[in-house]
């Protein structure tokens, strides 16, 4: 996507739920494994069984649970990626600054796009009304 954003390899990545699957299957698997009898009564301390940071903090000393939350932001990271790609795609607008910050900051690669379509939006409809 952020490489070669025409080729046919990434039009078929891009268009495949496998990547997705996997990460999936890799997430309740990693899920499975750091699960305890103690992970519901960390992650629901308070007495109005709200998560609280310091519950979530214990549970993320598991290397497991750790591992298996790695996977699910790479996997959200990936859908969003895949989500501002195919929308610049559509739009004809620039997105590979915005695909990379998704892929590692991925509210930042979200704005950016953002950004990048309002601006690009309005430097279109700028010099459309041009006159000769």
């Amino acid at each position: 996507m952020v490489v070669a954003p025409k080729a046919e390899l990434t039009k078929m990545s891009t268009e495949s739920s496998v990547p997705y699957i996997l990460l999936g299957v890799l997430y309740a698997y990693l899920l499975y494994l750091s699960w305890t009898p103690q992970t519901l009564r960390l992650i629901f301390a308070s007495k109005y069984w709200l998560p609280e940071l310091t519950g979530i903090a214990k549970m993320f000393t598991n290397e497991m649970t750790l591992a298996s939350a790695w996977i699910h932001l790479l996997a959200v990271d990936l859908f969003a990626a895949r989500q501002v790609f195919c929308d610049g795609l559509q739009n004809e607008i620039e997105t590979r600054h915005s695909v990379s910050l998704c892929l590692f900051f991925c509210p930042i690669g979200i704005l950016t796009h953002v950004i990048t379509k309002a601006l690009t939006k309005s430097a279109g409809s700028t010099s459309g009304h041009k006159t000769h």
